[in-house]
């Protein structure tokens, strides 16, 4: 595995460049990715390119031996581009503009800033795309940081209308799929739909969905370009793109299948503090970050991209900018997320940054060095892990063993997003509170797509997947090994409707049965106790399966029919733990229960162990 780091030579004086190269190397780190955020650098007016200073920081870097990841810089348009096309930002879920001053300024469908971003990308290919010192491109950065890939602009308005029209084919007939005969919300031509924004109340989910698919659908066009692009400019290279943490705004599985690796930004405690985990966790793991944070995202991006291939493109080195609270790691950790990475076959991890900036937004996001060059923390912790890492040159990954499998769709976040029927609910979680629990027996999880081939796993977990596409009905029906399918599986059809024959809709013949009546009861609940019928989602099952586990009152939490366990309370107790176990171990897995803030990975013959409650990490061969 390769260490890297994210490095902005515009920030530094050019007599630093050689310096930090050196520095660089001496600690290990073999990549350097820089130019994303570079282009009023590159063309500060229309037309007119300074390339001189970037032809030296390209230079400076190859001749000191790092591999050097390019940024097309098409997520900061200049001031300039903005005030030749103003309608180009994007408009937010109330119709104002977001406007220039931060970056990520623009919508998706705006086809002069398209143009824009192509010429941009054309122009820094043509320049590069053949210098050997470059290794890989990266497009963009961070599609969707900031709530930004849902734009509600005139420009998405009438490409929705166009993509509605391609999808349906005739407004009779997205009249029905949508049932707009509810409500009087039939339309006469496509011209007449607007944006499923500033509705009175909500507005119909089918439109929404539509507005989901259609809008992650701009975001894989835009960088479609960018890649077409690359690839005939500088052939040979990988191209990349960094996704982020707990982000489904689009699909990653579509955006993987047109780039060679598939990258995403790690910064675990600054998840830990802004997404929805306990009080109890958030302290436990203020400095450690909560044990399954980055594991759980390096299994989903490994499982969307081709060939398994994927990297850390940003790791946190120490305090972040933007949580509510920014606590630094506790020492060793930046190590342990480094090993942690190795683990899950990353092939390459980069510190962000390089330097802390002492200006602008990120003034007080900490790097491998301080804003007045001298060595943060971190660095030491980089060397350490680039001296650990070369013990492992020649690892057969492929002998990793696969143990458990869960399926996970992007537009199953999006139903449970827009409809959840249940506070805080949502596919997402699902499949992490089932992460979690099957990473606290010791197995090595794959988070896949739901058309992935199941045949190497011995058990499969579907926590929540309103939509069943009849390509993993059909995979189900002929897989050998143990099954468990959560609640509001197979709730919805393709455009938002319940099924005729209820849920679990296809499935019906693989659990025996129907869900009858689907409830979603508060947290206070939980007074039930462990086995009970605790907050979230509820499913009231009728069919000819066996009560396998019940709770209070003759509530089942599980429902067994042959390989296949129904779980129908949301899975975040431990009856949803339970049931994984059980399935484990009827699976002839080897289940092992890890003492509380202790996870571990097999990664060909090596097994790497994660101590997050103290912050070390080690490895043994098996």
């Amino acid at each position: 595995m390769d260490l890297g780091v994210c490095y902005y030579p515009e920030h530094w004086p050019e007599e630093r460049w050689a310096l930090d190269a050196a520095q660089m190397r001496e600690t290990g780190l073999t990549r350097v990715r820089i130019g994303e955020f570079a282009w009023s650098r590159i063309e500060p007016e229309p037309g007119r390119f300074d390339w001189d200073w970037l032809d030296r920081a390209v230079e400076t870097l190859h001749e000191a031996g790092l591999g050097i990841i390019m940024g097309t810089p098409t997520a900061t348009p200049p001031k300039w581009v903005v005030d030749q096309i103003p309608d180009m930002v994007a408009l937010d879920l109330e119709g104002k503009p977001r406007g220039f001053g931060s970056r990520r300024h623009y919508c998706f469908s705006h086809a002069g800033y398209r143009a824009e971003a192509a010429r941009i990308t054309r122009a820094v290919a043509e320049r590069y795309g053949k210098h050997p010192g470059i290794v890989a491109w990266q497009t963009d950065n961070e599609y969707g940081c900031h709530d930004t890939v849902q734009t509600f602009s005139p420009a998405a308005r009438d490409a929705f209308r166009v993509w509605l029209a391609d999808r349906y084919g005739s407004i009779e007939a997205l009249n029905a799929a949508w049932g707009n005969v509810f409500w009087s919300m039939e339309y006469r031509s496509f011209e007449e739909i607007e944006l499923p924004n500033l509705t009175v109340t909500e507005a119909n989910p089918a439109h929404w969905l539509a507005f989901r698919r259609f809008s992650s659908d701009q975001v894989i066009a835009f960088n479609r370009a960018q890649v077409d692009i690359l690839r005939e400019c500088s052939p040979g290279r990988d191209i990349t793109h960094n996704a982020m943490g707990f982000y489904t705004g689009y699909d990653h599985h579509d955006l993987a299948a047109d780039i060679d690796v598939l990258g995403w930004d790690s910064y675990p405690l600054g998840f830990l503090e802004m997404f929805r985990f306990c009080e109890e966790d958030k302290r436990t793991y203020a400095r450690q970050g909560h044990p399954d944070i980055a594991a759980f995202h390096h299994d989903l991006y490994r499982g969307a991209a081709i060939d398994g291939r994927w990297s850390v493109l940003e790791q946190q080195p120490g305090p972040v900018n933007w949580a509510h609270y920014n606590p630094a790691p506790l020492p060793g950790m930046v190590k342990l997320w480094t090993m942690e990475a190795f683990a899950h076959g990353a092939e390459m991890v980069s510190y962000f940054r390089w330097r802390q900036f002492p200006r602008a937004q990120e003034q007080m996001h900490a790097g491998l060095l301080r804003p007045d060059g001298e060595p943060a923390p971190a660095l030491a912790e980089a060397r350490e892990a680039a001296e650990a890492l070369s013990e492992f040159q020649g690892l057969d990954k492929q002998a990793t063993p696969k143990h458990a499998a869960i399926v996970f769709a992007y537009d199953a976040e999006w139903i449970t997003q827009i409809q959840p029927q249940g506070l805080g609910r949502s596919a997402l979680w699902a499949a992490f509170a089932c992460y979690t629990a099957l990473r606290r027996l010791g197995l090595n999880i794959d988070i896949i797509s739901p058309n992935a081939d199941l045949s190497d796993y011995p058990m499969v977990v579907i926590p929540c997947l309103p939509i069943v596409p009849d390509a993993l009905v059909a995979a189900l029906e002929e897989y050998d090994g143990e099954i468990v399918i959560g609640p509001r599986t197979g709730s919805r059809d393709d455009d938002f409707g319940i099924p005729p024959n209820l849920a679990p809709g296809k499935l019906e013949p693989l659990v025996g049965g129907t869900i009858t009546l689907s409830e979603s009861l508060p947290d206070k609940l939980d007074e039930r106790g462990s086995h009970g019928v605790t907050g979230g989602w509820y499913d009231y099952y009728s069919g000819e399966a066996e009560a396998e586990m019940e709770g209070e009152k003759d509530q089942v939490l599980c429902w067994k029919h042959g390989k296949v366990r129904l779980c129908t309370t949301w899975p975040d107790r431990s009856g949803f733990a339970s049931v994984l176990e059980r399935a484990a171990r009827d699976a002839k897995l080897p289940v092992q229960q890890m003492p509380e803030g202790i996870r571990e990975r097999q990664i060909g013959n090596i097994i790497v162990r994660s101590d997050y409650l103290n912050a070390k990490t080690s490895w043994r061969e098996v």
